[in-house]
């Protein structure tokens, strides 16, 4: 016991060194990494509203630090198939790729953002295409917001490899389903402007975009209620060290999870921890040439997304009835709900839409005598989803009561 005993101590205090060296700050490296441009470049988009985003993009790409010791940017269209405008590697000056851009000319067809999206993981990852192993990796996705196939698989499949993902929608987009595509937190990484007023946003996405892109860098994405994920650039190899991983909530030192990874690691997913917590990430480098510096970011875990907590069946009739519930309570407030109705026994099942604010909804054109089974769907700005169902039946309808015989007419008398 003794042994491990004074290795625990010895981490304890290397990880106390290494968070006030942290604390202190490091000297600031120019950004490197490779940085994706995807534009709807399909037929859903006016050419005035290409021609707008085109200058955008470019007037974007001219602010960024763009060079072969720095950042690398490429262009990929969405259309009916993916195009490369210009691979990662091929212009070697912000002046250069904005030129590029402002000569990319709309490719038009159908607005297949998936197939573009694992189109553009391949693109990001392959050397073949210039891209460069163990950088920081961006795609930045500027829509009109529709798409003739599924996003956020792909975009999923994206995140999990630790690209960062900011989305730029023009105002027409779904905010669900983009801010389930974006990177989190949503607020962070999706942007809603009228195609017009795109200019205004490009010097505060630079900034985000360089943040991202910060050599050497610890950084965290798909924060969540109960976790996180980590990612950090390759600093070691699986014969030269080990990390030590810590996580202190702002409760203390008490109650902080720690663990260690093979050298060769570059991210963990930290799971079940508190929600609307503070968290400070401490992450310690130990390599057998000597010590590295130690990195160090806070992390606050989302509020709590608490779905609806109580389903009340009201106002039964042979073809509608009430639904009600208990909103969803806590800090992250819902942003609408969905209630879905569908029989039991199999048959068409219909939806609708409750803005936030309301908890109730009547549902009409129903079958009688007919068992159901409703669900309420709270929808959060995550991106996430909290559902409750219960079962409802609709009473049988009036029966036809059997024609009464007609009674003869006041003073009239039969034969």
């Amino acid at each position: 016991m003794l042994p491990w005993t004074a290795l625990g101590l010895a981490l304890s205090l290397r990880l106390a060194l290494a968070r006030s060296g942290a604390e202190r700050g490091a000297p600031s490296s120019p950004p490197l990494g490779d940085l994706l441009f995807l534009l709807d470049s399909s037929a859903s988009v006016s050419h005035y509203e290409f021609s707008r985003v085109r200058e955008f993009v470019g007037q974007l790409a001219a602010l960024l630090p763009l060079g072969p010791g720095a950042l690398r940017a490429s262009l990929v269209h969405v259309g009916s198939r993916p195009h490369t405008e210009f691979p990662f590697g091929q212009h070697s000056s912000g002046q250069a790729v904005r030129d590029a851009i402002r000569a990319a000319v709309q490719r038009m067809g159908d607005t297949n953002t998936g197939l573009a999206l694992a189109y553009a993981q391949e693109q990001l990852f392959a050397e073949g295409a210039g891209a460069r192993p163990g950088v920081p990796k961006v795609l930045v996705w500027v829509t009109d917001g529709g798409s003739s196939d599924p996003v956020v698989p792909a975009m999923q499949e994206l995140k999990d490899r630790g690209v960062t993902v900011f989305i730029v929608s023009t105002g027409r987009g779904h905010l669900l389903e983009l801010s389930a595509a974006a990177s989190a937190p949503a607020e962070r990484h999706l942007r809603f402007v009228d195609v017009d007023d795109l200019h205004l946003i490009a010097q505060e996405l630079r900034g985000s975009i360089l943040e991202a892109m910060q050599p050497q860098h610890l950084r965290a994405s798909e924060v969540s209620s109960s976790g996180f994920r980590l990612a950090w650039p390759p600093l070691l190899t699986a014969d030269s060290g080990y990390y030590v991983l810590e996580v202190v909530p702002s409760a203390g030192p008490a109650a902080a999870r720690r663990l260690q990874l093979p050298g060769n690691a570059t991210g963990w997913t930290w799971a079940g921890l508190e929600p609307d917590t503070d968290y400070t990430v401490t992450l310690l480098p130990e390599s057998s040439a000597g010590p590295s510096r130690p990195q160090q970011l806070r992390v606050r875990t989302l509020p709590e997304e608490a779905g609806p907590q109580r389903i009340v069946i009201s106002h039964a009739r042979p073809r509608s009835l009430r639904v009600s519930w208990a909103p969803a309570l806590g800090p992250a407030a819902a942003l609408g709900y969905h209630v879905q109705l569908g029989p039991l026994r199999g048959g068409a099942a219909q939806r609708v839409d409750v803005p936030a604010g309301s908890n109730s909804t009547t549902l009409q054109g129903l079958a009688p005598g007919t068992a159901y089974l409703v669900t309420v769907t709270a929808a959060f700005r995550s991106g996430r989803e909290r559902a409750l169902s219960a079962k409802a039946c609709t009473p049988d309808g009036a029966r036809t009561r059997a024609p009464r015989p007609a009674l003869p007419a006041a003073g009239l008398r039969g034969p």
